[in-house]
């Protein structure tokens, strides 16, 4: 079974395709924003990062949410709600971290099937 990667770099892929199941991660690129613009830029790659390797946000299966303060998940949940297509939610976990870049307020890992 190959593995395909897309856009590899020495670091990471912006995504890793094995056995038709995507998995990829996204991260705001501008940081000096609020929690719903962030989480807005993630979700805006994440569509472009599923539509390079043949799918899109209703073949979500999972993601694993992280988040720095936990009084910025309501702002989160309205931004992924209206993000998903009805009835296309994928298992979720969202955590409390403490990211690298102090700035950035979330980062979102996803897994997805192909189309």
């Amino acid at each position: 079974m190959s593995i395909t990667r897309i856009n590899p770099t020495p670091r990471w892929s912006d995504a890793t395709v094995f056995q038709n199941v995507i998995h990829f991660v996204e991260v705001p690129n501008d940081v000096n924003t609020d929690m719903a613009d962030q989480v807005r830029q993630v979700l805006a790659q994440a569509e472009a990062t599923l539509q390079l390797a043949g799918s899109d946000k209703s073949r979500l299966l999972m993601a694993t949410i992280y988040v720095t303060d936990a009084a910025d998940v309501p702002a989160l949940n309205a931004a992924w709600e209206a993000w998903l297509p009805a009835g296309a939610a994928p298992s979720r976990a969202c955590i409390k971290v403490e990211l690298l870049n102090p700035a950035m307020k979330v980062e979102i890992a996803f897994v997805a099937a192909r189309a």
